[in-house]
């Protein structure tokens, strides 16, 4: 099984038909894609009724992957919670996903470390006990700091992960030194996760571009040898009999959608029981 999707579905113009409300985004991106990332979670956990109301608007085969909140992997400030205690976080994030849990439309958490969380044992020790509190979900994770890839730590970074049962989180990015990671297409579990954000090594640094980083740092679009390089890793996973996942992360100039097409066209996928489409918007090959 190969399913590809994208982060968010409200930022994808073309994917949305000229009469669709806001409210209705994510039933026309389900007509296209079988997954989607959810970023919203990672600067509000969403509430309850919003979760049980994206799990009765899809499919019954469509899943979601949901972003970890901010104060659980460190980005976020303790004076800047809005929860009186780290346990307050995790209990409410966990009951608001219970219920994508129990319909079986949780693909995975995904938990996406900032740039100066390191390869030290205290922050090992801290993903093991995130993984014993989240028990009920299945974890992916997603580095930005080189040294958990580095020759000292690689192997022990994998094999960590095999023993936990957490998703090593693939990642194509721009090489900016020690905050970012090599691509490392290695499995740690029977499922695979690939996130592309993009190459662009300018706007990923945010150089002079403070106040407008969201324009820049995802600003990049795949072209088709880069994508046929993905391809054939993809299908040698699929081989394996791995699940994978493919999001697109290069959103800033609104390239996701048509890179994930474009790869969905080269793999040679197509996608069975997604929600009916008002009009087929993507005509023709891509």
């Amino acid at each position: 099984m190969i399913r590809i999707g994208l982060t968010g579905f409200t930022d994808h113009p073309i994917l949305a038909s000229a009469t669709t409300k806001a409210s209705a985004k994510l039933f026309d991106y389900s007509g296209h894609f079988p997954i989607v990332e959810i970023d919203s979670s990672f600067y509000a956990i969403p509430k309850l009724a919003t979760i049980e109301k994206w799990v009765a608007e899809t499919p019954s085969n469509f899943r979601f992957i949901v972003k970890a909140h901010q104060a659980m992997t460190g980005h976020q400030r303790r004076e800047d919670w809005t929860f009186s205690s780290i346990e307050e976080i995790y209990q409410t994030f966990e009951d608001c996903l219970m219920p994508m849990h129990q319909a079986g439309k949780l693909y995975a958490v995904l938990v996406q470390f900032p740039p100066w969380y390191d390869a030290m044992p205290k922050n090992m020790a801290y993903i093991r006990k995130m993984n014993q509190r989240l028990t009920h979900f299945q974890l992916a994770v997603e580095f930005r700091n080189q040294t958990w890839f580095d020759p000292q730590h690689r192997e022990a970074t994998l094999n960590f992960l095999r023993e936990e049962k957490i998703i090593n989180v693939i990642c194509d990015e721009p090489q900016a030194g020690v905050g970012s990671i090599p691509f490392v297409p290695e499995a740690t579990t029977d499922r695979v996760m690939f996130r592309f954000h993009g190459r662009n090594l300018h706007g990923w640094r945010n150089v002079g571009n403070a106040e407008h980083w969201r324009k820049v740092r995802f600003l990049y679009n795949y072209n088709d040898d880069e994508l046929t390089t993905f391809m054939h890793v993809i299908k040698e996973f699929e081989a394996q009999g791995k699940d994978v996942v493919v999001t697109f992360n290069n959103n800033s100039a609104h390239d996701a959608a048509p890179n994930a097409k474009r790869l969905q066209h080269l793999l040679n996928i197509s996608y069975e029981g997604l929600a009916p489409r008002q009009l087929d918007i993507f005509g023709g090959e891509w």
